[in-house]
């Protein structure tokens, strides 16, 4: 797991300045703080750099990216793992090809070669983000795994030019890069759910889960086409198998999650787990402990709130397979802390200092030594786990169950989800236009966030408010929803398609995941994420995927033998910090933030916001009489707030070309070398 960076000029004559991307590399140190590289095309105005994590091949000479063909046709560098890559190199060699490193990523070169771009594509399993340059066609592929494990940034120069990085800052360390926060970003940001593609700044993209970027010069100009290459693509009611019973659909659900656990145990270093008390990483490491020889390292986070603390039921997790469980307590009250500094890695705003959290373990795994662990990541959303989609469920999916029995089963479903009522579930019934006829109902999964559009809107600065008085969020969400993968599908599949396409890969794989993992050199592998388990789990019926009132019913069985009988019959709980509200520790916390970055004055800098609707609505979050729901959701927007202005203050108003320059100087031995002091 590493980071990359590069440019593709739109004059070849334009020389690539080395130190430029020298600086890319640095600025991402904490992606890969085991060495660096860069290659330059001579004379075709592209330049690659590399940042490495070492975990296969670890002799870091030989492996050192970016890597060039011995033909010197192509250039590539690559962020992820490529699981499986032993049988491709085998199968690569005896064809005839060569390999220099024993590392996953120099398969990709070869299969292009072999089998050419599209069709290496339907090869690779892992998580990936890379770029790949061809001199005879002058073309790039710059490539994002089929979820968005890992990220890929890019942006057209005012000149004209494009520059990618695995994150924003590494993009604007470009000097010729503007940054600016983009007011319909910053609005997204406030209500949590962002528009697939974008990023809080304005220019700077993301490429889409399951696509590629085709970059061209034409006519003297960047040309950049989106393709897609891979989708959850649910059967329709009509496509689907109903011949196979449940009990085979456990057994092969079993099988590829096993399949998929192995593949990420391969590294040339020590693999663990996070663990937590849902059966979701319970279930990675029961497989992990019956695959490995010796026991698996777990590590908990606990919370200092036992309505939010999950540490008692991970140790009994931990303890019937005999796992080596490592658990980290926190104070939530000190999550605010490291709020900035989790905020400089997610590079978006985040609603719970859950992330902060996150941060800090990944931090502690560093230190006791391992840079990789297998995470639970994809459970909920492949085998419907989230209280919102029994919701969607009940409401749209049963069509022969009694309307007073689907009340009372909805009740069932907010009253054991109270704590999360405001986020997972929306306080009240929420109607858009777009979304409902694009989906065919109001998907709950967004429901929530969707909600907060006018209390987000509120919040704006009055020109800000004029500028975006016709741009509605829940719009611009539902235009990059695919229809053809929408028509005919059960409602199910419908809210899993929907929540994988905007919060899996905004929020939970984001700022959940890689951006506070990697930012302690820690690479978390996610089993449930492997596409062919996505694409066996698609055609699950959804009577299985829930059954009765019982979610994620075909993995439970599966997982039946690992799992003790308290977690196999355990309802899902969310994941989630103690909110500021909880605690007056906490709030005073938050209130710290609120002054040193909610001033009068750095609100107007930023030029968004207005700073006496903000106060308006701390009154109302201070107020005794504010109903809990409601605090949920304001105890949100005000981390977005606060989270807005620290993006400003951070990437913004700092000099980002000059701070990646001297983190050059102050980590770089010789800038030919490779190395860091």
């Amino acid at each position: 797991m590493c980071g990359i960076g590069g440019v593709f000029y739109k004059d070849k004559s334009r020389p690539v300045d080395k130190e430029v991307l020298v600086a890319m590399a640095a600025i991402q140190y904490h992606r890969g703080p085991d060495g660096y590289g860069f290659k330059i095309m001579e004379d075709l105005g592209v330049g690659f750099s590399h940042t490495r994590l070492s975990i296969i091949d670890l002799e870091s000479n030989r492996a050192r990216q970016p890597f060039v063909s011995e033909d010197q046709n192509l250039l590539m560098a690559h962020n992820g793992e490529f699981y499986d890559f032993q049988r491709i190199r085998a199968t690569l060699t005896a064809k005839g090809y060569r390999f220099k490193t024993k590392s996953d990523s120099e398969i990709l070169m070869h299969l292009y070669q072999e089998r050419g771009f599209d069709e290496s594509l339907k090869e690779l399993r892992g998580e990936f983000a890379f770029a790949l340059y061809d001199k005879k066609e002058d073309t790039m592929y710059v490539t994002r795994d089929r979820f968005g494990i890992k990220p890929q940034y890019y942006t057209i120069t005012p000149n004209g030019d494009f520059v990618f990085g695995s994150e924003i800052k590494v993009v604007f360390a470009h000097p010729d890069v503007p940054r600016k926060i983009s007011k319909e970003g910053a609005f997204h940001q406030l209500i949590q759910v962002m528009v697939p593609g974008s990023t809080t700044f304005e220019g700077v993209k993301q490429v889409p889960p399951g696509h590629f970027l085709k970059v061209t010069r034409k006519n003297g100009k960047i040309e950049v086409e989106e393709h897609t290459y891979w989708d959850m693509n649910f059967p329709t009611e009509k496509e689907r198998d109903l011949s196979i019973s449940e009990e085979e659909w456990v057994e092969k659900v079993r099988e590829s999650l096993l399949r998929a656990v192995e593949l990420r145990l391969n590294a040339d270093v020590p693999v663990g787990c996070y663990l937590s008390g849902g059966i979701d990483s319970c279930s990675i490491l029961g497989l992990a402990s019956s695959v490995k020889q010796d026991p698996v390292k777990a590590f908990t986070i606990g919370f200092d709130n036992d309505s939010y603390d999950e540490s008692p039921i991970a140790k009994r997790m931990a303890a019937s397979v005999g796992a080596d469980q490592d658990i980290m307590m926190l104070d939530a009250t000190h999550l605010y802390d490291y709020f900035v500094e989790t905020h400089w890695h997610t590079e978006r705003t985040i609603y719970n200092t859950l992330g902060v959290a996150k941060l800090l373990m990944s931090r502690h795994v560093n230190k006791a030594g391992y840079k990789v662990v297998m995470t639970g990541e994809g459970s909920d959303e492949l085998f419907a786990g989230y209280p919102s989609f029994r919701k969607d469920f009940f409401r749209h999916g049963l069509n022969d169950l009694p309307e007073k029995e689907r009340q009372e089963w909805e009740d069932m479903l907010h009253k054991s989800n109270e704590l999360f009522r405001g986020a997972m579930l929306s306080l009240n019934d929420f109607s858009h236009k777009e979304l409902e006829e694009k989906v065919g109902f109001m998907p709950s999964c967004i429901e929530n966030w969707i909600s907060l559009t006018p209390k987000a809107r509120e919040l704006l600065a009055k020109d800000v408010k004029e500028n975006l008085k016709d741009y509605d969020p829940g719009r611009e969400i539902a235009n990059t929803l695919d229809a053809s993968q929408l028509k005919d599908r059960h409602p199910l599949d419908k809210a899993q398609y929907v929540w994988i396409k905007t919060m899996l890969e905004g929020q939970i794989l984001t700022w959940g995941g890689d951006r506070v993992d990697m930012a302690n050199s820690m690479e978390a592998r996610p089993p449930f994420l492997d596409h062919h388990l996505a694409e066996l789990c698609v055609n699950i019926p959804p009577r299985l995927r829930i059954k009765g009132k019982i979610e994620k019913y075909v993995l439970r069985e599966a997982m039946k033998g690992v799992l003790p009988e308290e977690l196999y019959k355990r309802e899902k709980f969310a994941f989630m910090a103690p909110p500021a509200h909880t605690d007056q520790h906490k709030l005073d916390a938050l209130l710290a933030l609120k002054k040193k970055y909610l001033t009068p004055e750095k609100v107007k800098a930023l030029g968004i916001m207005d700073y006496d609707s903000i106060e308006r609505l701390w009154a109302s979050y201070n107020d005794p009489k504010t109903d809990v729901g409601d605090l949920v959701q304001q105890d949100a927007i005000l981390n977005h707030a606060i989270g807005l202005q620290i993006l400003h203050e951070t990437f913004v108003e700092t000099d980002i070309p000059k701070k990646a320059m001297d983190m050059v100087k102050a980590k770089v031995k010789d800038i030919d070398s490779g190395e860091y002091i």
